[in-house]
């Protein structure tokens, strides 16, 4: 079960919030006014904390020590931009995701490193299928792509290997490199290379695609 502080209670955060709390994640609304709360709907089983969003005193409330993401969702980029960065520098959170709203921002969220979700529909949708891939997996986004590192599980498919060109073919997905859970060996796979449980991979996915793919990525 993973801690989830969502910044921005509109159409967009609400929506997230909920999405997230159905799938049993403990949810913290974080929206300067108060009214903002009526959209998330008497089945709401989290929190909401009135205030701003990247205020320290604010973020320490709604439990951003033990939180595992942040999302910044608001409809101000520079309101996301200022949350991604003291989540992220300054306390250290594992994942966080931050809506762009104007694609002319988009230069500096890259510049920045942040992970974001740009557009105006299915934002909280695809910033949840992020939420869903695994704390700390992202690498980079590449339009609809995602870049994932993450240590390679096959506990649900009961077995320990699998085939690159197997993962390619049943996912949509390309392999990019891999190296061997003890560290032994890296390399950039062909189609008939073996992966074994354990592995650090190297993935592209569609953005699409990350939530029935998680099942690969180890917590």
């Amino acid at each position: 079960m993973s801690n989830v502080i969502v910044v921005g209670c509109g159409r967009v955060g609400s929506q997230l919030a909920n999405m997230l709390s159905d799938n049993g994640s403990n949810v913290c609304v974080i929206d300067r006014n108060p009214d903002a709360f009526a959209n998330l709907g008497r089945n709401f089983n989290g929190s909401v904390l009135q205030g701003i969003g990247f205020d320290e005193e604010t973020l320490l409330k709604a439990g951003i020590e033990e939180c595992d993401v942040v999302a910044a969702v608001t409809q101000l980029d520079n309101t996301n931009l200022m949350v991604a960065e003291v989540a992220g520098r300054l306390f250290g959170v594992p994942h966080v995701i931050a809506r762009l709203y104007n694609p002319d921002h988009e230069r500096a969220y890259m510049q920045l490193g942040i992970d974001y979700v740009c557009g105006t529909s299915l934002v909280a949708e695809d910033v949840f299928s992020k939420v869903v891939a695994g704390h700390g997996s992202h690498l980079d986004t590449f339009g609809e792509f995602e870049v994932l590192r993450f240590s390679l599980n096959l506990n649900g498919l009961g077995k320990k290997t699998i085939r690159v060109s197997e993962m390619e073919r049943d996912h949509d997905v390309r392999i990019i490199a891999f190296e061997r859970g003890d560290g032994s060996a890296s390399s950039i796979p062909t189609r008939d290379s073996i992966l074994y449980h354990g592995d650090t991979v190297l993935a592209c996915v569609r953005h699409e695609l990350i939530e029935s793919f998680s099942q690969y990525i180890q917590d």
